[in-house]
């Protein structure tokens, strides 16, 4: 098999698998704990973070071509569906993406697959949005 016959790297493997992934999701709670700014996306948390990370974990796993964990405790994500409970408007939204791309920043070397993510995250961000207030979504490096 010549090197171009290769299979492309899943993201999952591209990031650096479970450790990667972890790590991503333990600074991205601990931002939105630390941070005076993300009160709004944080107060629609539990106080213990614990099972929100687990959950995040589990779902980014397979969401980056890793193993399945989500869908085999949970079944299908429905993302949306399962957030309607909750109001998340544009400043939800926009706090929850300032800690995914601060956390991004620090825990994801490879600067092509941290853009891409965030891209991805940011489109997800606005899916979750159930108030019809529209702003448009900041971009890293956006003016």
């Amino acid at each position: 098999m010549q090197a171009t016959d290769q299979p492309a790297l899943t993201p999952y493997q591209r990031i650096g698998g479970d450790a990667a992934i972890r790590a991503l999701v333990d600074r991205f709670y601990e931002l939105m704990d630390e941070l005076p700014e993300t009160y709004a996306a944080r107060k629609i948390h539990p106080a213990d973070l614990t099972e929100s990370g687990n959950k995040l974990f589990d779902y980014l796993s397979g969401w980056l071509g890793g193993p399945q964990r989500y869908v085999e405790k949970y079944g299908h994500p429905m993302l949306r569906r399962r957030h309607l409970p909750y109001a998340i408007g544009p400043e939800e939204r926009d706090q929850w993406l300032l800690c995914m791309r601060l956390a991004l920043e620090e825990t994801v070397a490879d600067e092509a697959l941290r853009m891409a993510l965030f891209t991805q995250f940011a489109q997800l961000g606005e899916h979750m949005r159930n108030r019809p207030e529209a702003t448009p979504i900041r971009h890293p490096g956006a003016a």
